[in-house]
């Protein structure tokens, strides 16, 4: 793991953060995300959602970068960390950070009910999956290939 990695971790949870985001905002869940520190409005839902966007990214970096090979192994490996995800955030510690208390929602009736929420994590975890094997693949290129270091210069 590289410093590199961790940054296009970050910049892929980001990137994968503003769409889900903009799926939250549309369907006003955003104040429900705000008020997991107390400030149930869209503006801190949006901070605390990019905070947590970005260090699911980085982590994303940390423990699955081997399996990242190409655009495809990303997007996949990002779908299922998303899964992952969406098990760990609405389902867990959600509703434990709200005072409802440990495995509330693992049942199959809040599992149905949250199915957009899986979507969105879903669709989370490819776009980070993807802008990270964008960037991350793309600099191992230009760093581990001598004769594309000569052809850029860089020799």
């Amino acid at each position: 793991m590289n410093t590199n990695n961790f940054k296009q971790g970050v910049i892929g949870g980001l990137a994968g953060g503003v769409i889900f985001g903009m799926m939250m905002w549309m369907m006003g869940m955003l104040p429900m995300i705000g008020k997991m520190v107390g400030y149930p409005n869209i503006f801190a839902g949006w901070i605390v959602h990019l905070g947590i966007s970005a260090s699911i990214g980085a982590s994303f970096a940390v423990l699955l970068d081997r399996f990242v090979k190409s655009l495809a192994t990303g997007a996949v490996t990002g779908m299922i960390y998303g899964a992952v995800w969406w098990f760990l955030g609405p389902l867990t510690l959600m509703p434990l950070m709200m005072g409802m208390g440990l495995g509330v929602n693992w049942n199959a009736t809040a599992a149905v009910n949250m199915a957009p929420s899986l979507m969105g994590h879903a669709i989370f975890g490819v776009a980070l999956g993807l802008v990270y094997a964008r960037r991350s693949l793309s600099h191992r290129v230009t760093r581990s290939d001598p004769e594309l270091n000569v052809l850029q210069g860089e020799a």
